[in-house]
């Protein structure tokens, strides 16, 4: 398992990680196996929200790990937890006032039986925030020791500058939807100054990979294995695409997961993959893409063959 450093931090952590929004449903034993199998894989680094869990109520997914892990104070050290807030179910909306962000924070500490988080992320862009808000949270939840670095997720640079207007910490993390056929956010940058064929997501014409490269933002890819029509390996709907997978799978001896997890891996941004299945040995198939060293023209026609123009 390739590690990496996340900026401004002290933490090294793999370039997969699991995420855990699926376990409430699950048994201890089912838990207990599904992270054992992350672990020996080389994943230590796991990720949450107060969201995740059954119906409107929240923190399930962090209590049902806390329940079926029981993890002493050795091994509790030995992880990088992660986890996010920001989105109130019951509506929807998004709320980045002080009182939401410190009262979710304290129930996922409660919930996840420990002391402290290593990560917490701002979930998706609240249009009603106020950074000086976000700011007093920030600082109170680190001067307590609660929370040792803060990031968001679903952030453009536009709306990551602002929260940087008030906030002092480092901002280490922006997590982002990737996979082969949601990759605008990569394809973007090859059709920079392309008659009638821009593809720009960024409206301030800056690159969001770019930002979080030159600012020291570890981005992480959630959803990698899926396309607006649902999981895209194995599936009809992208003939062309799994044709090339099975290929370069067969040349590494390893799944076409493992092909679309090292397409995410190869990029030089250190990009970290999160994982969202349940099944261990899907986490295991997927771990094995971690190192592959994919060449650039055969990163350059997945990009082609998953439906992006290279011009």
């Amino acid at each position: 398992m390739r590690t990496q450093s996340i900026a401004h931090t002290d933490i090294t952590a793999p370039n997969v990680t699991l995420g855990l929004m699926r376990i409430p449903e699950k048994t201890d034993e089912e838990i207990r196996e599904l992270v054992s199998t992350a672990r020996r894989a080389g994943i230590d680094f796991f990720d949450h929200a107060d969201i995740y869990g059954p119906g409107l109520t929240t923190h399930g997914c962090e209590r049902r790990f806390a329940e079926a892990m029981q993890l002493s104070s050795a091994e509790r050290e030995e992880i990088t937890l992660q986890t996010k807030t920001g989105i109130v179910k019951d509506g929807p909306y998004y709320d980045f006032s002080y009182e939401h962000i410190v009262s979710s924070a304290e129930e996922s500490l409660r919930s996840l039986q420990t002391d402290y988080l290593d990560i917490m992320l701002l979930h998706r862009p609240d249009i009603l925030v106020e950074p000086e808000e976000v700011a007093r949270a920030f600082d109170h939840l680190a001067s307590t020791g609660k929370v040792r670095h803060f990031g968001v997720s679903n952030h453009t640079p536009g709306q990551i500058e602002l929260l940087r207007t008030a906030v002092s910490q480092p901002l280490v993390v922006n997590q982002v939807q990737l996979s082969l056929p949601h990759a605008a956010i990569l394809a973007e940058g090859i059709m920079a100054n392309t008659l009638g064929l821009s593809s720009v997501v960024s409206p301030n014409g800056e690159g969001i990979v770019e930002y979080c490269r030159i600012n020291g933002i570890t981005l992480q890819a959630w959803s990698p294995y899926q396309s607006p029509h649902g999981v895209f390996i194995g599936s009809p709907q992208y003939p062309e695409l799994n044709a090339v997978l099975d290929r370069l799978a067969q040349k590494y001896a390893v799944t076409p997961t493992a092909i679309a997890t090292a397409w995410i891996t190869r990029h030089p941004a250190g990009m970290q993959v999160v994982l969202g299945t349940t099944r261990p040995d899907r986490v295991a198939e997927a771990a094995t893409g971690s190192e592959i060293p994919l060449t650039r023209p055969e990163w350059y026609e997945l990009l082609r063959v998953a439906g992006h123009r290279v011009p």
